[in-house]
């Protein structure tokens, strides 16, 4: 029996070398999936600015979890497409997605940041912004359990402490201490790692 030869062939052998945590391998198949991938999550998604967010997420999960592609289960692409389906279904139903407050850019503006794209750069950029992620969440898991869910209620859902308090069923002094000390141990941890821009 011959062995496959063809696209599929070369994704299946970027995939080993990704899991391998090889960047130029990671940035080939960024360039040479990315386009399809973003059509599939936009069309789930209906919005192109929430589909960039989620296929973000889902090329952090490749280099993360590229080990896990098995070539005699499914093609790569299959695999991706299932990645990237799942995190745009998971977007759906969470809402993390959703921008209600978000302001549109001056045409000028716009036009500025467009200017600026270069797509030669995107998938070194797409890498740097996963390496991010990876500090900041494993800053994120230094803290207790606590003091991350009030991080995130303060942060991402904008609640005042006295809203912390009661949903997380602690003192209000408690709520305060858990979020001014959660966030004092971020700030260290993510100043250590070099992301001082994250805060």
């Amino acid at each position: 029996m011959t062995a496959p030869t063809g696209p599929t062939a070369d994704l299946a052998a970027l995939m080993a070398r990704v899991a391998l945590k090889d960047r130029a391998a990671f940035e080939q198949v960024y360039r040479l999936t990315s386009a399809h991938l973003l059509g599939l999550a936009t069309r789930i998604l209906g919005s192109t600015a929430r589909a960039e967010e989620v296929l973000h997420e889902a090329y952090l999960n490749v280099w993360h979890a590229a080990g896990s592609y098995h070539a005699g289960i499914a093609t790569p692409m299959t695999w991706l497409i299932n990645v990237v389906r799942n995190k745009s279904i998971d977007a759906l139903r969470s809402g993390a997605s959703e921008r209600a407050s978000t302001v549109p850019l001056p045409e000028e503006g716009a036009e500025a940041l467009a200017g600026a794209a270069e797509p030669e750069l995107e998938p070194q950029r797409l890498f740097d912004r996963s390496v991010s992620q990876l500090k900041i969440d494993a800053c994120m898991g230094q803290l207790s359990a606590q003091q991350r869910q009030a991080l995130a209620l303060a942060y991402y859902h904008g609640l005042m402490h006295s809203e912390i308090a009661t949903r997380l069923g602690a003192p209000l002094g408690t709520a305060k201490a858990w979020v001014r000390r959660g966030l004092a141990r971020l700030k260290d941890c993510l100043t250590a790692a070099g992301l001082e821009e994250a805060l």
